[in-house]
């Protein structure tokens, strides 16, 4: 079962129709109260959280989840107005999982879902990931190419888990920025450039598996071996 926190109708009843097309169960409520009721009987998979909200803004309703043992570890996907770069990180910091802006394509919402979904699956047993020669297991901090250990940076390490974590999508570059230095504004940083250059390199014939997105990002490609 999939919640949607949502104010705006029209949105929320597309959300919904997406999300059920694509087989999931899903409800949508358009304030804190009907939510929370819904909360004391039933806990969802996933939560979709709208930030602007009547009454209860989603960074509070998401800071009260994350305080919460019986939801703490509740995944949520924070919907954000387009520019509201502070949101963004103020959501990721109090343990957002992911975020997407509005206005949003439904298929890369459906696909963000899809991926946090897999995230917490693997998150029950001990993370491993397989891509040919390069295995990575980000709860030992280890990774491997064809065998052999490869040293990262912390920095290198955790775009390599983002990368492998979300394999197939593309990860825009205000996104990796936002969750590895905080710096979504700064767009025409070149660190992300850097540190993913040097990744490739570390990872040797393994690095080709990270692939450029013109103008837009980065994405993991291959499946899962």
């Amino acid at each position: 079962m999939i919640y949607l926190l949502e104010d705006d109708g029209s949105i929320r009843k597309l959300v919904i129709y997406a999300l059920e097309s694509q087989g999931f169960e899903a409800i949508g409520f358009d304030t804190p109260k009907e939510f929370w009721n819904a909360m004391s009987a039933e806990v969802p998979e996933l939560l979709l959280l709208d930030i602007m909200l009547p009454g209860e803004d989603g960074i509070s309703i998401l800071k009260q989840l994350k305080n919460d043992a019986k939801t703490a570890k509740l995944p949520v996907i924070m919907l954000t107005a387009k520019n509201a770069e502070y949101d963004r990180v103020e959501g990721l910091d109090a343990g957002a999982d992911d975020y997407i802006s509005k206005p949003f394509g439904i298929m890369e919402l459906v696909a963000r879902v899809r991926a946090v979904l897999r995230r917490t699956e693997r998150k029950s047993a001990t993370a491993e990931y397989r891509q040919g020669e390069l295995y990575v297991c980000p709860e030992k901090h280890e990774v491997r190419v064809g065998g052999a250990e490869i040293v990262l940076t912390y920095k290198e390490f955790l775009l390599l888990c983002l990368f492998v974590e979300n394999r197939g999508l593309v990860l825009k570059r205000e996104l990796l920025l936002d969750r590895i230095w905080g710096l979504g504004a700064e767009r025409e940083n070149r660190t992300l450039d850097v540190h993913i250059r040097t990744l490739r390199a570390k990872l040797g014939p393994a690095g080709n598996y990270i692939q450029t997105v013109r103008n837009v990002g980065y994405r993991f490609v291959g499946e899962e071996s």
